[in-house]
């Protein structure tokens, strides 16, 4: 490693982050009034309200893979840009739904503003690559750093344009996305070209291993199973926040400045979290997220006053953002520099398959069970991914001894 490589690292790094804290912000819109928006748009049956906002993810998952092998084939610079140009396209088809008061077409909209952010999901992961081994956990953290400005810009925008273009609701935030892939594009036009290729392998590289192999080792399985829960998680909880708040007698820029606390609450901690796993390692700062998980569902259930919604959230935030930047940066050290496509692809496919359906659930927990039992459901989950990092002590533990 040389200072050179390190400084070359940051400097990607920064452009990774602001372009994180501008076209990222097409996720917060989403999330924070897509669910509105489909139950505006929705008959008597609101139990398909959260249906955009799962459309969002699932256009994550769909996209991931493709967006990886895309990233490898022409480039970093290129290939970001191509997504920007998906989310892009995303805004002005939810745009168009919402005028003809089309559920369809504006689901549509959400998804391929998620293909877009299947783009966005992999700024950490080209960070990571950019950067020497010691710099790697810093490095996906300061990316995700970029989303502190994402959780004031995304709400922001929403609490100023959703009535912008009256009578139509919520057509306003949907073509400012428009113009947040335009800037995104911008930030990522100063990539250097070189870095779409460039890695930090000393002698020659390892040739690569079937998938297969690199799955089923104990680290990225139960890397990716942390990645999974915590994500999961705050997207069932997330999703379901607004509909709660609003259905509570809240307003909308209320669950607005919620999601915007909460959004605040899962980027502001990467500014330090990569010191910390440096420090005490990946699976204890995955295990506080976790455990942060359950306060949020704690104070969740605790009351439905407006700061037992919002502290929730930033309790969700903080969790989500120890347990999913440590389970990041555990799937980032089990694959080769040769594997990482496949492996990156495979990972974000899974994860945001997974996220999907959570945020589906969310819709339907909430319309048959309520906001209680939203809260209620993080408990096994994070029970199940408490006890796979104490099985991969244990193993690891073994392994030395074994050897």
């Amino acid at each position: 490693m040389t200072n050179y490589n390190e400084k070359d690292a940051r400097r990607t790094s920064i452009i990774f982050a602001a372009s994180q804290a501008i076209v990222g912000s097409a996720a917060p819109i989403s999330f924070s009034i897509g669910g509105l928006a489909g139950h505006y748009l929705l008959g008597a049956d609101k139990s398909l309200a959260t249906l955009p906002v799962t459309a969002f993810t699932l256009g994550v998952a769909v996209g991931a893979i493709p967006a990886a092998a895309i990233i490898k084939s022409i480039g970093q610079r290129a290939g970001f840009l191509a997504g920007t140009g998906i989310t892009a396209l995303g805004g002005a088809i939810a745009t168009l739904g919402l005028y003809e008061f089309s559920f369809l077409i504006f689901t549509i909209g959400l998804l391929s503003i998620g293909l877009g952010g299947a783009f966005v999901q992999q700024f950490r992961f080209a960070a990571a690559d950019n950067a020497p081994p010691a710099y790697k956990a810093k490095a996906i953290s300061f990316v995700l750093a970029g989303g502190i400005v994402t959780a004031v810009l995304g709400p922001q925008i929403v609490i100023f344009t959703r009535e912008a273009l009256a009578p139509m609701m919520f057509a306003g935030s949907f073509v400012a996305i428009i113009g947040l892939a335009a800037a995104g594009a911008l930030i990522l036009s100063f990539l250097r070209s070189r870095q779409a290729t460039s890695g930090h392998v000393s002698g020659l590289e390892e040739p690569a291993r079937p998938l297969g192999e690199i799955v089923k080792q104990p680290v990225f399985a139960i890397g990716l199973l942390c990645a999974v829960g915590s994500y999961a998680l705050m997207s069932l909880v997330m999703t379901g926040a607004p509909l709660a708040m609003v259905g509570c007698g809240f307003t909308a820029d209320e669950a607005a400045l919620g999601i915007s606390w909460h959004v605040m609450a899962m980027y502001a901690p990467s500014f330090f979290t990569g010191r910390l796993i440096a420090r005490f390692g990946r699976e204890a700062v995955i295990a506080v997220g976790l455990l942060l998980l359950i306060g949020c569902a704690l104070v969740g259930l605790s009351g439905i006053a407006l700061w037992q919604f919002w502290t929730a959230l930033i309790l969700l935030g903080v969790g989500w953002n120890f347990g999913f930047i440590g389970a990041t940066a555990m799937v980032a050290d089990a694959y080769r520099t040769s594997e990482k496509g496949k492996v990156q692809g495979f990972h974000d496919f899974v994860l945001f398959g997974c996220v999907a359906i959570s945020s589906f659930l969310s819709g339907v927990i909430y319309n048959a069970w309520g906001w209680e039992m939203l809260n209620w459901m993080i408990f096994p989950v994070v029970l199940l991914c408490l006890v796979a990092l104490g099985a991969l002590r244990f193993i690891s533990k073994r392994e030395p001894a074994a050897a």
